[in-house]
């Protein structure tokens, strides 16, 4: 079966959302296939993170289907697609915001084993949970502040406890919306050397909203282009930046046309 062939791990199918007589994504229609990560770019108001919503499940289509490995999610809840694979890095107002980031991310790591919830049984008899957790927390280099409450960590740490959760949760498909915003220059590096790993792994599917063209270029091997609610440029990186579309669209370039 060629990856042209393959189930997609993820599709969406003429998908759309209007609010009241504005359509904010239009009959928008991608697969998305493991190994590879597209970035989904496009000027303030182009319907990204909407889509997002649309896939996660934050919002309910007016119509179109999502799928993930060919089975049609639509109609479940933002949970019930995560346990089918989908994975969003949200924001820490939905995480536990007086527990500290190892207990956070414990947590993630109980759920994804389906362990139950208990915040102390589990965690004293189940030792090989502390310690995934802690590897994870290596990973995005926050062992040192393991103790600290996410709500006492800077957002640059914030970001990598977001990405920290995800990781926990295993999911098929990766999805980041902007996730280097409001970092240091410092910070940059490792959530992008993390995204990275991700995408080398090979059984992953990532999805990346991204306004620095830089991070675009350097991460992505597909880019899907949004421009008022619709997708208008898919194809690799090369070739979309360097589209008429693209450049007049996203990039703001008058394109003179013969």
């Amino acid at each position: 079966m060629t990856a042209a062939t393959a189930t997609p791990a993820l599709e969406t199918r003429g998908l759309t959302i209007r609010f009241g007589g504005h359509v904010a994504v239009n009959d928008v229609s991608c697969r998305f296939t493991p190994g590879t990560l597209t970035a989904i770019v496009g000027p303030n108001g182009a319907g990204k993170t909407t889509y997002f919503n649309l896939i996660s499940g934050q919002l309910r289509a007016s119509s179109g289907q999502v799928l993930v490995e060919g089975e049609d999610i639509t109609s479940l809840a933002p949970s019930a697609r995560a346990k089918r694979g989908l994975g969003r890095a949200f924001q820490l107002t939905n995480l536990f915001p007086d527990l500290t980031a190892l207990e956070n991310v414990r947590l993630a790591v109980q759920s994804r084993a389906e362990a139950g919830w208990s915040l102390l049984k589990i965690w004293n008899s189940r030792r090989d949970l502390i310690e995934k957790a802690e590897h994870i927390l290596e990973r995005v280099r926050l062992s040192d502040k393991r103790h600290i409450a996410p709500k006492a960590l800077s957002h640059g740490d914030q970001r990598k406890l977001e990405v920290a959760l995800l990781l926990a949760m295993e999911p098929k498909v990766f999805m980041f919306d902007e996730p280097t915003a409001g970092m240091s220059v410092d910070e940059v590096p490792t959530v992008l050397e993390l995204i990275q790993d991700i995408k080398q792994r090979g059984d992953a599917t990532v999805l990346l909203v991204e306004h620095k063209m830089d991070v675009v270029r350097s991460l992505a091997d597909r880019i899907v282009v949004l421009h008022n609610g619709a997708l208008v440029a898919d194809g690799n990186p090369a070739e979309v930046i360097a589209s008429p579309v693209v450049q007049e669209a996203y990039l703001g370039v008058e394109v003179a046309h013969g």
